[in-house]
């Protein structure tokens, strides 16, 4: 999964390097220090915005972040060379929406006079922030060894401001008797800033019919390419109409979220898919999630909302799945057949995933196989309750599974053990029955993310 602040991808970051008025401290390490901080953001990809000369007060404040939102920056970095006016916090918060990276530099090496007091200044802003209820990221240490933390700082402040600014549609509601899935619009706004819009479970049916013949032909030669083979011994042939379904899926999702400006979009997935076109979406699903779609199924919109945070968090949408069964080691998890396929093994190997019908029903298609075993596994979720938005995030590693079944699964082998105690917990703050699964270990960062949201945090 590619990742939203990757080394050498160039973005506009918003950076505020403050110099002093008055005299005091070490001028020349304060010049020092602020080059070298520059010369990492650049080298980190970062078109620095505000940064070409020292912020002395309240109207340079004004001029550089005048230059920041023109140039649609998403993330604003503060570096305090040396410790400077902490009435300047309250200027940026007038002006500044998002949260703010607070980059607290060493002092100069070696003996003699202070020469910065840099983390006493942003000590004194981050207890400002705090008290004035502004969310913000801290990170401290020099500009050549910081690049790691620099980077999901700045990560984590991007994805609550473009949260704020981000649309997730719905296409009817949560699967039948779902309840735990159902959406809150008014606290989904009030908590991420995120609209909500609610689309026609029959208005999709007709955008599926309705798919014009050539665009289902072309992508109907992109899956051939994809090499897949279909049934349990991967000899069978679908026909042609399967297919072309398939394809009318993909595309209308597709255009749907276009059409609207979706960054996300929760599919009310049965009963009326399958009953009404004879097919379940989940290999077209599959598809769009593996070219980094924030999607779910079954109507879970939190599910959906997650996968928007994770992709701007550089995660990838993940696979949002049931938590089947578990002892108090490991966690086996699986879903019918919609988990990205670049989280499956490769086509052609003896795990390859393979197509074929439903399990509940036989009606094509899904996605079969297990997923990759051997690597990190952060497992988390979104929910709401008590009028509030709770997350967790925990860490396992893949391993080889006890069971085959059909569809999606892989058992995880959970990091300190406790899972009877841990599922205990999350059940009773009303945790709902799906999660989902990302590689990697991520659960800093969601820790982090839940503090900047004000989420109700559960580890």
């Amino acid at each position: 999964m590619s990742s939203s602040y990757e080394s050498g991808a160039t973005k506009n970051l918003g950076v505020l390097i403050f110099g002093r008025k008055r005299p005091g401290f070490d001028q020349e390490w304060n010049k020092v220090t602020r080059e070298r901080s520059l010369a990492t953001l650049t080298g980190l990809g970062f078109n620095c915005i505000g940064a070409d000369s020292p912020i002395l007060d309240d109207e340079m404040i004004h001029a550089s972040l005048d230059q920041i939102h023109a140039a649609k920056c998403e993330a604003l970095v503060v570096i305090q060379p040396s410790i400077s006016d902490g009435q300047f916090a309250f200027t940026i918060s007038q002006r500044w929406s998002g949260p703010l990276v607070l980059w607290a530099t060493p002092e100069r090496p070696g003996d003699g006079d202070v020469s910065s007091c840099s983390l006493v200044g942003q000590q004194l802003w981050a207890s400002i922030l705090r008290q004035a209820h502004l969310p913000f990221e801290f990170v401290y240490g020099s500009a050549e060894t910081l690049h790691k933390d620099l980077l999901q700082a700045i990560a984590l402040v991007s994805t609550v401001y473009r949260l704020r600014r981000s649309k997730i549609g719905v296409v009817g509601i949560h699967a039948p008797g779902f309840i735990d899935l159902a959406a809150d619009p008014f606290l989904i706004s009030q908590t991420f800033g995120l609209q909500m819009h609610s689309l026609s479970v029959p208005q999709f049916i007709d955008r599926v019919v309705d798919v014009p013949e050539p665009a289902v032909k072309e992508d109907m030669a992109k899956v051939e390419k994809l090499g897949l083979h279909f049934g349990e011994k991967g000899t069978e042939q679908p026909s042609e109409k399967a297919l072309a379904v398939n394809s009318r899926f993909y595309l209308s999702m597709t255009d749907l979220m276009k059409e609207n400006g979706l960054h996300g979009l929760a599919l009310q997935c049965w009963p009326d898919l399958p009953n009404k076109l004879g097919q379940w979406p989940y290999f077209a699903v599959s598809r769009l999630l593996a070219e980094g779609q924030a999607l779910s199924i079954e109507g879970d919109v939190d599910g959906a909302i997650g996968s928007i945070i994770t992709n701007y968090l550089g995660f990838g949408p993940g696979f949002l799945t049931d938590w089947l069964e578990h002892d108090d080691d490991t966690v086996f998890f699986w879903h019918p057949g919609m988990a990205p396929l670049d989280m499956c093994y490769e086509v052609g190997g003896v795990c390859e995933p393979t197509l074929g019908a439903h399990f509940n029903g036989k009606t094509p298609f899904v996605v079969n196989g297990p997923l990759k075993v051997g690597e990190t596994v952060t497992v988390s979720r979104l929910w709401k309750c008590d009028n509030k938005y709770h997350l967790t995030a925990f860490e396992g590693k893949a391993i080889e599974p006890i069971r085959k079944v059909s569809g999606n699964s892989v058992l995880v082998e959970v990091e300190g053990g406790g899972v009877y105690e841990r599922f205990d917990n999350l059940i009773h703050a009303a945790m709902p029955h799906h999660v989902t699964l990302h590689y990697g270990n991520h659960a800093k960062a969601f820790k982090r993310l839940a503090r900047l949201l004000s989420l109700e945090w559960h580890g």
